[in-house]
Formats: C-alpha cells, structure tokens, sequence
C-alpha cells in the first residue's frame, strides 16, 4: 500500500484518539473542580464537628483540631432544653409530613385527573398566592395563633396548623408526575368498578413512589429547618422553641461562651437523622423531582 493510503487510513484512528484524550481531559477537569466544590462545602461542616469534641474549653478558639477529645459536650447537651426542643421540632415535621403529604397528593390527583369548572383558574391563583412572600402574613398569623392559645410555651400545634394549612398550595411537582402515568389505568379500573378513591391508593400510589417519597421528605425538612417563623411564635418560651430557634439562642453574647461546643454538638445531632434520610431515599428524590419536573 502506498504511504498515501495508509495516511488516510490512519486519519479516523488519530481522530478517535484525539477526541478520546479531549473528553477525558474534560472529564478530569470537570471532577476536579466538583472535588474542590464539595471540599469547600465540607469545610464548615467538618470543623463543626471537630469542634463538638472538643473538651479542653467551651468558648470558640483559633484552632480547629481539638487538643482534648471528649463527648461531655453531648452528655452536656441533655441536660439542658435540648431534648425537649428537639422534640419539639420532630414532632412538629413527623405530623406536618404526614398531613402535608396526603393534602398535596389529593390534591394533584384531583387537578391531574378531574376536569371541572374553574380548574385552570383555581390553578392561576394558587400560583399567584404562592409568589407572595410568607413574611407579609407572619404579623397577622401571630395575632390569630395567640388569640387561640398557639404561641410560646404552646407554639407547637400552632406551628404545624401554619405548616400544613397551605400545603394543598404545593401540588406543581406531584401532579406533573401524575400526569406521566397513563389515564388509561385509571379507566380500566373504573369499568371493573372502582372507586376514584381506589384507583388513588392501589393504582396511582404504587407507581408514584418517588413523587410520594419526594413529598415526604420536602414536608419533613421545612419544619425541621424552619427558624424565622418559629423563632416569632414561640417569642422566648423555651418550652416552645425548636432546635433552629434554641441552638440560635445560644450564640448570644451572654452564652457563646459556655455554650459554643454544645452548639456544635447539637448542630451533628440534628444534622445526623435528615443526612442519614437523604442518603437511604436519594434515588426515589431524585426520580421524583425529574418525574414531575414536567408541563401539566
């Protein structure tokens, strides 16, 4: 063969290689900026917990490797309010996720299967209420949760009452992914005769684990990590406070002291059960945000 031919022959090889090499240096440049990225991100997070081991003193220092290991700090930490406020907000996020999940997943069915008078409009206005900010009504939340005896020491069912009055407001992603399931289900179950409560729990349910388990968890984490609102109700009653407002309080410059290694310590205890939630269900979350990440 002459040199010619075996140069254009070569050609789609050297080609191959080279956009080869290409996308693996782009590959390698893309994992090590995500490395960097997520070191960033954990290096508040670790020094945190370093530092709730920490037991040589208990005000904040300039180094982050502790001298003396200990967990005093969590021993310490039950014998302040902390269990009660931690309870306070498990409570608080266990109900609202049961009762906000039922009340979206209603009502996305509803909105996904049924069509009747006003729908769209009704959809309009959940829509617009939604873009106002939840702060212009906190002033008038607190009068009507006070007049009801919801506030401070009591500010729990007050909490989840706000939590999960709205939450039929939140029907975008759940019933995007309802409308990925075929209607044709629902029919065949009807003409066996079925009820539309029926066709709810043993057909739509079963198929919608990810948008069901997705629900869960973003009901869950708004009263775990609410601060803002809670911090007004429960307005200094320690009785009432959640682990966001009671952590928080601790940081003044009266406690920060003799406090901050505990806050440390409560700050991994509350982080510890949602990273663990996270880690066990992140397929169904991720499935369930794509899933109803559709036009409905």
């Amino acid at each position: 063969m002459s040199e010619q031919t075996l140069q254009n022959a070569s050609a789609p090889a050297r080609r191959h290689m080279g956009l080869k090499a290409s996308r693996t240096l782009a590959n390698t440049a893309i994992y090590v900026f995500l490395i960097a990225i997520s070191i960033i991100w954990l290096i508040p997070f670790v020094c945190i917990l370093l530092q709730s081991f920490r037991v040589e003193s208990t005000h904040q220092v300039g180094y982050v490797i502790p001298q003396k290991w200990g967990f005093d700090n969590y021993v310490n930490l039950f014998q302040t309010d902390f269990p009660r406020w931690y309870m306070n907000t498990f409570i608080s996020a266990l109900v609202t996720a049961a009762l906000q999940t039922i009340i979206v997943l209603c009502m996305s069915y509803t909105l996904s299967r049924f069509r009747f008078k006003m729908r769209k409009p009704l959809m309009r206005l959940m829509l617009i209420l939604g873009m106002f900010p939840g702060m212009l009504t906190m002033i008038i939340l607190y009068r009507v949760l006070k007049d009801l005896g919801m506030t401070q020491a009591n500010s729990v069912p007050g909490l989840i009452l706000v939590y999960v009055a709205s939450s039929g407001m939140g029907y975008y992603v759940s019933k995007g992914f309802f409308d990925t399931i075929p209607k044709s289900l629902d029919e065949a179950a009807r003409v066996d005769g079925a009820t539309r409560f029926q066709v709810l729990k043993k057909i739509i349910l079963p198929l919608s684990k990810p948008i069901v388990i997705y629900t869960i968890l973003t009901a869950f984490m708004g009263p775990w990590g609410d601060f803002v609102f809670a911090r007004y109700i429960a307005f200094g009653a320690s009785a009432g406070k959640n682990v966001a407002v009671g952590l928080y309080d601790w940081l003044n410059k009266d406690q920060i002291s003799k406090c901050y290694t505990m806050f440390c310590a409560g700050g991994v205890l509350v982080a510890v059960p949602v990273t663990v939630l996270f880690m066990c269900l992140q397929k169904y979350y991720v499935e369930g945000v794509t899933g109803g990440a559709v036009k409905g």
